[in-house]
């Protein structure tokens, strides 16, 4: 279909509906004490309603023309008594009903939040952050009118509708079947503008999140500046400017969509009154039944109230399956494979000694069908409890992804990853929280104080452990040097900090948790010479009597390391100490040898490898 065009068929009946229903019903589950209530509330608010056209009937047919004034004011009273009670019911159907359906709102949007932090790592990485933000906000967002109303509106007009209908067949069966003649007619075309919102809605939706995508990579700090410097700020604009411009032709499309339909609907039901009149005038001129002034003008008065609630039914079986497509949207995160789980009777670590082994581990970033070269590929390896393990090689050789394994940021393919003997994956996960600490090359913190981003390690930090870790990471001095010193905000992703400092907060936050295995994925790569130097005195110190797998690319950090591993290709090349690996006058010293030559022989921080 062509941009812009309106013609549209709609498709086949989906077979899963049905379930995506029933699906949808089950989010009121814990809710239905309060939906009977409402339900209750409900129909006797349209048993009072329908009650006022048969007071009316007899103000007409009796009271007045008989001359009963008492009657007359008591079927007065009654009227306005009927009017208050109704608003009041209604008022309380609306309260609970409202509270029902964000309540449901609000579980939706934390099973997905909890869904997406149970998803594996490799999930975020080929997933734009503005999609899973338009999943939580904009989608959920849009089923706030059908959450929230459509319980009610269809309990409400349903019993409406129904008591509506007795009452005017009670009144006279002949018009009531001239008045729902067309009744059939007006459900078919309601489901045809329902089908087609349904797709345009998804197509919206889609187009929300794309936008949304834009405006989280474009207007972050690292998009502002990558856009200014490549002078593409225009370019960027323009580009918002396009997809913008597509979604308001959805959303026009969407408020229209069988507008016309509907409309035609509205004057039908609203030209009904005339017809009734018509044909009960043309009956008598005919010689027909006669029907009484009271009992037209009553049966008038229930026609046009069942105008509302019909409409209304119509309108919300339209919104309803307009809405189907949202639910589909969220259902897709819920349904969502969770890969790294716990096991049904996990293992817990009370006290972690720090043991690390790698046994005949493979992994590789393909699934699990064979496809793909592996990343790593026969890996065993051991780390005492206490001792230093470091891990050398070019870009590309598994570095990173080795130490990924311990913290089950991702599950191994193949043999196993064991702290204290037991294989991560049969540990829980609050065992291997408290277990391992990371800290790794891309810093991240939050936007929110010094003090706040600290203690995400520990939530019950003293300001004194606060304090002795950013000493330990040799970042104390600079944060009292600030005006508004730990409460000092870091801006968003840390940005008014360098990013050495940004890297020392990083080992601060790690050193405040006080894990037995610390994982260094380069934590000290953003660091100058002197800097490095002053944080490896404050890692060292802190390694002592822990595992530590260092990854990094700086000698330095490296040589006193109790054991080196270089990787190349996914496998172990060469392994040993820093004089042994040396002697062999191998890849390591290949490494030494390149990294002495990029760098002064007087600087220390030579790199090895990419």
């Amino acid at each position: 279909m062509k941009h812009g065009e309106t013609d549209w068929t709609p498709p086949p009946p989906d077979p899963e509906q049905p379930a995506q229903v029933r699906r949808i019903l089950r989010l009121f589950r814990p809710y239905r004490g309060r939906l009977a209530l409402v339900g209750l509330l409900v129909a006797a608010s349209s048993l009072v309603a329908v009650a006022s056209p048969f007071m009316l009937r007899e103000v007409l047919d009796t009271a007045i023309p008989q001359g009963r004034t008492g009657l007359l004011s008591l079927l007065a009273l009654g009227m306005i008594a009927a009017a208050v009670v109704s608003s009041i019911f209604g008022v309380l159907q609306t309260l609970i009903s409202t509270t029902v359906g964000q309540r449901v709102m609000h579980d939706l949007r934390t099973a997905v939040y909890a869904r997406l932090q149970r998803m594996p790592l490799a999930f975020f990485t080929r997933t734009r952050t503005g999609e899973v933000q338009s999943r939580i906000a904009n989608d959920i967002g849009g089923m706030q009118a059908t959450v929230t109303s459509t319980a009610t509106s269809l309990v409400s007009n349903i019993t409406s509708v129904v008591a509506t209908i007795v009452a005017m067949i009670a009144l006279d069966w002949r018009l009531t079947v001239v008045s729902l003649a067309l009744l059939p007619v007006f459900v078919w075309i309601s489901r045809r503008v329902g089908d087609e919102r349904k797709k345009i809605t998804s197509q919206r939706q889609k187009q929300m999140a794309s936008m949304a995508s834009i405006v989280t990579e474009s207007l972050s700090v690292s998009g502002i500046l990558l856009g200014r410097t490549m002078g593409r700020a225009d370019s960027l604009t323009a580009s918002f400017r396009d997809e913008s411009e597509r979604l308001v032709d959805l959303e026009v499309r969407s408020s229209m969509a069988g507008r016309w339909r509907m409309s035609v609907i509205g004057i039908v039901m609203a030209a009904m009154p005339a017809v009734i009149y018509w044909a009960a005038g043309t009956a008598l001129q005919l010689g027909g039944p006669v029907v009484s002034l009271g009992t037209l003008v009553a049966f008038v008065s229930l026609q046009q109230g069942l105008f509302r609630p019909a409409v209304g039914l119509l309108s919300t079986g339209v919104q309803v399956q307009a809405s189907l497509a949202l639910f589909q949207r969220i259902f897709e995160y819920l349904d969502l494979r969770v890969d790294i789980t716990e096991p049904a009777e996990p293992v817990r670590l009370e006290t972690v000694r720090g043991d690390v082994t790698f046994q005949d581990v493979h992994f590789s970033y393909e699934d699990t069908s064979g496809g793909g070269s592996a990343t790593l590929s026969g890996i065993d390896l051991a780390v005492p409890a206490g001792s230093s393990l470091a891990v050398v090689g070019s870009t590309g050789s598994g570095k990173t992804t080795l130490s990924y394994l311990v913290p089950r940021l991702y599950d191994v393919t193949g043999g196993q990853v064991r702290l204290d003997g037991i294989d991560v994956r049969d540990l829980d996960f609050d065992s291997i929280a408290r277990g391992v600490g990371v800290v790794s090359q891309e810093t991240y913190l939050f936007h929110a104080s010094i003090a706040d981003n600290l203690r995400f390690a520990k939530p019950d930090a003293t300001d004194a452990e606060i304090e002795a870790a950013a000493r330990a990471a040799q970042i104390h001095d600079h944060i009292a040097g600030l005006p508004e010193g730990y409460d000092t905000l870091v801006g968003e992703r840390g940005y008014r900090f360098s990013g050495g400092e940004k890297q020392r907060l990083a080992i601060a936050r790690t050193i405040l948790r006080d894990p037995p295995v610390l994982i260094l994925d380069e934590a000290t790569s953003a660091l100058d010479t002197r800097t490095e130097h002053a944080v490896q005195q404050a890692i060292d110190a802190l390694a002592r009597g822990r595992t530590t797998i260092t990854i990094a690319h700086r000698l330095s950090t490296i040589r006193e390391a109790d054991q080196i591993v270089v990787l190349d290709g996914g496998h172990i090349a060469e392994r040993g100490t820093h004089g042994q690996l040396l002697a062999l006058e191998g890849r390591y010293a290949a490494l030494v040898r390149r990294a002495a030559e990029r760098a002064p022989a007087a600087t220390p921080a030579a790199t090895l490898g990419g």
